[in-house]
């Protein structure tokens, strides 16, 4: 990936988390520094693991895309992928800069900004955000110690398989 002081070996870490238990549903690793490109697949491996495909889906900003939007509605996916940041104190996650008159990134703007405080895509917020966090914080895993993408693959497999283990013995108890 590019890094501020030229290429470094890195990988992005994506996740899809079931909002009810907080159970990771989806993941995978890549060396592209962006996420737009990893929507597809992301919904597409929530469908393989769990036999359906998810009826909403909530996404930062790194997701929106034209094409994303796209395929969100070609599965029948409700989509809730902000089109920017959340500042502090503002109801919604959309920005100032204009989409295409009539697109689907303008439409998505406007179903953010017409949900405000109750937008479903606040809820982000304490699904997916949150697993990241514990992984991160809690359990404190916050660099790969293998290398190689095959290695890195299989490491974050393990990560996310502990945290799943996790939220599954606690609702066992």
């Amino acid at each position: 990936m590019k890094g501020p002081d030229g290429f470094v070996q890195a990988y992005n870490a994506q996740a899809a988390v079931d909002a009810a238990s907080q159970v990771i549903v989806a993941q995978f690793v890549t060396p592209q520094g962006t996420d737009a490109p990893q929507f597809e697949p992301l919904v597409a491996q929530i469908k393989a693991n769990t036999g359906r495909q998810a009826a909403e889906v909530s996404a930062d900003a790194g997701y929106c895309s034209e094409h994303n939007l796209r395929v969100a509605r070609r599965r029948h996916i409700r989509a809730y992928i902000a089109t920017g940041r959340q500042r502090h104190g503002q109801a919604s996650a959309t920005h100032a800069r204009p989409g295409r008159p009539g697109g689907l990134v303008a439409a998505m703007r406007q179903r953010l900004r017409r949900g405000g405080w109750r937008s479903r895509y606040r809820l982000r917020k304490g699904t997916v955000e949150p697993v990241f966090g514990i992984t991160k914080h809690v359990r404190g895993f916050r660099q790969f110690l293998l290398r190689g993408a095959t290695k890195v693959a299989g490491e974050w497999s393990l990560v996310t398989t502990a945290h799943n283990l996790h939220k599954l013995a606690a609702a066992w108890a």
